[in-house]
Formats: structure tokens, C-alpha cells, sequence
């Protein structure tokens, strides 16, 4: 590994000052929490926001009682249940009103005591428009709004702030990555695919959220009226339970959902689409890299999310968008090693699957309300302009580091090459990563990969899918064990190795089949043998030439793919070891190929497959990996 241990430099420890604590709320009881809200802010539950069509929108608004003059807003727009005197809603609204904000919580079209039609992130370009609209007018606001929220409160928040409404003055977005569309490399569409392969989550998110047969309150009640019905009706409705991880192997995967007895609705329009690359996606709530940007931002994003690499490239693309410079100087992020939403879970001895990631703890409410306070308030001081743009908490080396731009500077690229000799099926063949590349001749993995028998999801970034994968560092040596997984592992570090930034594969295939599934993982293996995950990625072979442009393969024929990148920051301590997994399936966190060359979520039929990674002479197949030299 001498290229190797050239490129690298000796990794300097950086520091993160944490902010003040704020009020731990979490630590009050139900009723304590309540009885303050009760006493310090003035409360209108159920108000009717009108939308441009007519159509009202449920708004529950918290106003501090001891107020004097006009108020910045907080505005949490969300399609679940948070406007039924929910507990979890009042938490929120005490410490927003407690700091001096009115804080405004907003039912989706179609949900729960809003009127209309659902649509998946709730029309942000029309009824996130004319809710700015309506806070900035009304006689309790100084015009200027916050957006605040966690993955669906978070998505919807990005095709808003390429409209740069005069009134968004600033937004916190956490776990926002399905609510983008197209962004550099990554064309997931929401997360609905990655490497055009559909991920599972959305047909359990979907069972839960989409309801065309819900049940709605008659128009014209008074806000009185619908305010008392909340207290006594939820409309939550309770659909019955289901086994996702016998249900997840339904086929057609179309039909998940129908043979559960559930109308066609979102999941059913979604999956007839082509592709990534179909029209229809630019419909809708999805922000896409054509779009300008607007609005200052403080992202928060975590490395065992659903949408890691697309969240960090849209941070890039607000930066470098020209449409407003003022919001592109001032877009900030933190990357914490948590799972979806999980912030508030970190703190000392943070366990991610099976591996201790030290003491990432960062006060998330302090950073946020301090951000508020310099965009909503003008208090300059509060975020100075001195603030890191990205804050990432570095996993093996367990500490906090700063940079001033994603990847950070001072990055090298390192080549790492697949080699074997032919025989890297599982932990005891002889696949290896090497700096030097393969010469020519040198002979291909073979493997078999069988639908019927696909390679177990264990970890890795995913959320909200009924159990059917637990998201973090999960050991992978179960799966290694696998004749169906090539596994190529470095020689040990010999000095701390620090990989933050995209990792990009790039891999020389064949295939009997006419379409099959191409899964790359990136792993740091401890001295003892253990496997941790960083991240994994997918690419379905029929789009090696773009989404655009899908074509089968020819028996025989050598491809170059190239899926989209990995993204973590990890340290490779001494004694530590690279690892990269190769396969052709990943579930059931994304949909199994059937190989079969057709309209894949739409058969039943499945054809095995013979596949092989090259990786001699011209058709060298390798990783890269950005090294930060300190």
C-alpha cells in the first residue's frame, strides 16, 4: 500500500464548541408541558388558511401572550397528525414561544382537518406560497417567516425556496432529501429510486400517509367548532397491521399495495412511471437543480439517513446558485452520524448499529433559535458570519471537524483498484483493493445472483419502512460470508485515514442477463474482523447510459458503470482496513432486478443471472476515495 500511505498526512484534531443548552423540555411531564403553554401563549387551533383554489388548510397558531409589537413566525407544515393537541406539537410550540416567536403548525392539503386532495409534499409552490402570504399579513407579524421541520416537514421546504418568497427569510431543513428531484449526479426523485432501482420505503410510508378514503369535516364550520372537534376526534385513521417483511416479497411489486386491499392511489401513479428520467417527475412538489435558490439556510443531514449524498449536493447547488447571492453566502450545514430525524438522540457513548461512535453531542434547538434569531429577528450576533459552512462529525476518529466547503479542502483523490485472482466470492476468496492497477489478462469475478435468494439488507441509511431494515453501522460479515458477494479488503492503515466526501465506484461488468442489478458497499473493518457499513449505492444496468436512455445488455459484452457516489467522513484507524462489497441486490431495502429486461415492478417471472466484475488491463474496475490531508 505504498501509494497509498503517500497520499496521506497525519489527521489533526478539530474541535466543536457546543453552544449553550437550551430548556430541555423533553424532561417535563405531559401535563407540566400544557399547563405552561396554556399559561404563555394565546392559542388558535383549527384556523382555515385559504389557498388560491379555496381550499383551507387546518393552522394551529401559538402566539407568546407576553408579547409586545409584532412577531417573526416559526412555520412547521407537516401531513401527520400534529394539530390534535398533540403533545409532541405543544413541546415545539413552548420553546418557540418561550424565545419570542409565534409558531405555526399547518396540515398538508387532504390531511387530517384540511380540505382538498393529498399530494405527496403538499403543493410547497402554491399552498407553501400563500401561507408565507397569509402569515406575513397578518396584524401579529413583522413579515418575516421560518420554515422548520424533519423529513416531511423538511421536504416540502426546498421548491419553496427556489420561489424566494419576499417573506421566507430563512429555513431549517433536517432529512429533507425526498423532497428532491434531480440535483447533480443524484436523480432519485424524492428518494423513489436510487441508481434507478425503487426503494421499499415508500410503499409502507405510503400505506400509512395515503388515504383516498379518509374522512373530512363539513365545510363551514367556525373555527370554535372545528377547534372542539379536534379535542375529541383525531381523524387518524387506523388501518390494519400488516407483515411488511413476508408482504415485501409480493409480486408484482406493483400490486403491493392492491393485495392489500387498499385503492390505487400515490404508490400505484408513482410506479408506472418509466423511470427517473420520466416528464411526470417534474410535476409536483420536487425541487430540481434548474430551479434558482432563495432562501438562507441551516441544513442538518446524517450519515445513516435515506439521502445523504443528494442532501449534501443540494447544499453545494444552494451555494453556487446565482439567483440570490445573499442566500447562497449564507447556507450552512451539520452532519451528524445519526439515523433519520434522530437527532435529539445524540449524546456521550452514541451507538450506531454495532459500532460506538464516541460523544457527538451538539445542541440542535440552540443552533436553530440562534439561526432564527439572526434572519427573523436581525440579531447579527446571535449566528455570527464567522460560523463554519459545514460542521461534520467524523466517524473513527469520533470528533467534530469543520470545513469551509463540501468536500472539504485540502482533498486528494485516491484510486484504489479491485484485484483477484478470480476468486473473491465472499470472505475467504482473495479479492483485494490495491493502489497499483491490474495488468492485463488478469481474470474476472464470477458470481450468480438469484432473485429468489437476494443478498440481505443489514444497516447502512434508510428510515420509515415498518421495520423491514434498521438503519446505522451494522457488522456485515453475515452477508460477506455470502458465494454471491465479491469482497475486496486493503491491506491495514498504517496511519489514521481520513475518507470524507463522495466516494465514487466505477465498475467493468458482464451479464447473461438482458437487465440486472449492480450493488457496490464501502466498509471499514476493525482489527478484529468486524464490518462496519459507511454506505452502499446501486445502479440498474439497463441506465448505464443515462436515465434517458435505458437499453439492454448483450451476453458477453463488457459496460462501464458508474453509480452515483457514496458519501460519508470516516477515519481509517491503524490496523483499520477498506472494504468494498460487490453484488446484485441490496434487500429488501430496494427492489429486487427479476433480470428479466422488462417492465421490472410490473412481472412476476425471474430469471437467474451470471455476472462478472473485470477489472484487468483497460477494463480496470476501482473505488475513489477523497482523502482530506491535515
Amino acid at each position: 500500500m505504498n501509494a497509498l500511505t503517500k497520499l496521506l498526512g497525519a489527521v489533526a484534531a478539530i474541535s466543536l464548541a457546543a453552544a449553550a443548552p437550551a430548556q430541555d423540555y423533553a424532561k417535563y411531564s405531559d401535563a407540566a408541558i400544557e399547563r405552561e403553554l396554556t399559561q404563555r401563549a394565546t392559542v388558535e387551533m383549527i384556523a382555515m388558511v385559504p389557498m388560491r383554489d379555496g381550499v383551507g388548510l387546518a393552522t394551529n397558531i401559538y402566539r407568546p401572550k407576553d408579547a409586545v409589537g409584532v412577531l417573526p413566525t416559526i412555520l412547521w407544515k407537516t401531513p401527520y397528525n400534529e394539530l390534535a393537541y398533540k403533545v409532541a406539537t405543544s413541546r415545539r410550540a413552548l420553546e418557540a414561544v418561550k424565545r419570542g416567536y409565534a409558531f405555526v403548525v399547518q396540515s398538508e392539503r387532504g390531511r387530517y382537518f384540511s380540505e382538498g386532495k393529498y399530494e405527496i409534499l403538499g403543493r410547497p409552490q402554491t399552498d407553501g406560497y400563500d401561507t408565507l402570504t397569509w402569515i406575513a399579513k397578518q396584524p401579529w407579524s413583522n413579515g418575516k417567516v421560518g420554515t422548520l421541520g424533519c423529513s416531511s416537514s423538511a421536504e416540502w421546504q426546498l421548491a419553496l425556496a427556489g420561489m424566494n418568497h419576499p417573506a421566507h427569510a430563512a429555513m431549517v431543513p433536517m432529512a429533507s432529501g425526498a423532497g428532491i428531484g434531480k440535483v447533480g449526479a443524484f436523480e432519485e426523485q424524492g428518494n423513489w429510486y436510487t441508481g434507478g432501482v425503487p426503494r421499499t420505503l415508500f410503499h409502507v410510508w405510503l400505506y400509512g400517509v395515503d388515504n383516498p378514503l379518509r374522512a373530512e369535516l363539513p365545510r363551514g364550520l367556525d373555527q370554535s367548532t372545528r377547534a372542539r372537534i379536534a379535542r375529541y376526534n383525531d381523524l387518524d385513521a387506523k388501518k390494519p397491521e400488516v407483515n411488511w417483511q413476508s408482504q415485501i416479497r409480493h409480486l408484482p411489486y406493483a400490486d403491493l399495495l392492491k393485495d392489500l386491499g387498499e385503492p390505487p392511489a400515490t404508490f400505484e401513479q408513482f410506479t408506472a412511471r418509466s423511470g427517473p428520467a420520466d416528464p411526470a417527475w417534474q410535476t409536483g412538489g420536487l425541487y430540481h437543480d434548474t430551479m434558482g435558490w432563495g432562501v438562507p439556510a441551516l441544513w442538518f443531514n446524517s450519515w445513516y439517513d435515506v439521502s445523504i449524498g443528494p442532501n449534501m449536493a443540494l447544499f453545494n447547488h444552494a451555494r453556487a446558485s446565482k439567483s440570490d447571492p445573499e442566500a447562497s453566502a449564507n447556507q450552512y450545514v451539520v452532519v451528524a452520524p445519526n439515523t433519520h430525524c434522530a437527532f435529539a438522540r445524540l449524546g456521550p457513548d452514541f451507538i450506531s448499529g454495532d459500532r460506538n461512535l464516541g460523544d457527538p453531542s451538539f445542541d440542535v434547538d440552540a443552533q436553530v433559535y440562534s439561526f432564527f434569531d439572526r434572519w427573523l429577528k436581525g440579531n447579527r450576533s446571535a449566528f455570527p458570519s464567522s460560523t463554519p459552512a459545514v460542521r461534520y462529525y467524523n466517524m473513527g476518529a469520533n470528533r467534530w471537524s469543520e470545513a469551509k466547503q463540501w468536500p472539504p479542502e485540502n482533498t486528494a483523490t485516491l484510486r484504489l483498484y479491485l484485484r483477484s485472482g478470480g476468486r473473491a466470492n465472499g470472505l475467504d476468496g482473495d479479492g483485494r483493493l490495491d493502489a497499483a492497477p491490474p495488468p492485463a489478462g488478469e481474470a474476472a469475478d464470477r458470481y450468480t445472483y438469484d432473485p429468489a435468494n437476494p443478498v440481505q439488507t443489514i444497516g447502512g441509511g434508510d428510515c420509515c419502512n415498518g421495520g423491514l431494515v434498521t438503519a446505522g453501522a451494522f457488522d456485515q460479515r453475515v452477508i460477506e460470508a455470502r458465494n454471491d458477494v465479491l469482497v475486496y479488503t486493503s491491506d491495514p492503515m498504517t496511519r489514521p485515514t481520513d475518507v470524507t466526501g463522495f466516494v465514487q465506484a466505477v465498475l467493468k461488468v458482464s451479464s447473461d442477463a438482458l437487465d440486472t442489478d449492480f450493488a457496490v458497499k464501502l466498509v471499514d473493518v476493525a482489527p478484529d474482523g468486524t464490518a462496519y457499513i459507511l454506505g452502499d449505492t446501486i445502479l440498474r444496468a439497463r441506465y448505464r447510459n443515462g436515465f434517458d436512455k435505458p437499453a439492454a445488455m448483450t451476453s458477453g459484452q463488457v459496460y462501464t458503470l458508474r453509480p452515483t457516489p457514496m458519501t460519508t467522513s470516516n477515519t481509517f484507524l491503524p490496523g483499520h482496513r477498506i472494504r468494498v462489497e460487490v453484488t446484485s441486490s441490496n434487500f429488501p431495502k430496494f427492489v429486487r432486478n427479476l433480470n428479466t429486461g422488462g417492465n421490472n415492478e410490473a412481472e412476476k417471472r425471474m430469471v437467474v443471472a451470471h455476472n462478472q466484475i473485470h477489472h484487468a488491463g483497460e477494463a480496470a474496475s476501482y473505488i475513489e476515495l477523497p482523502i482530506v490531508r491535515r
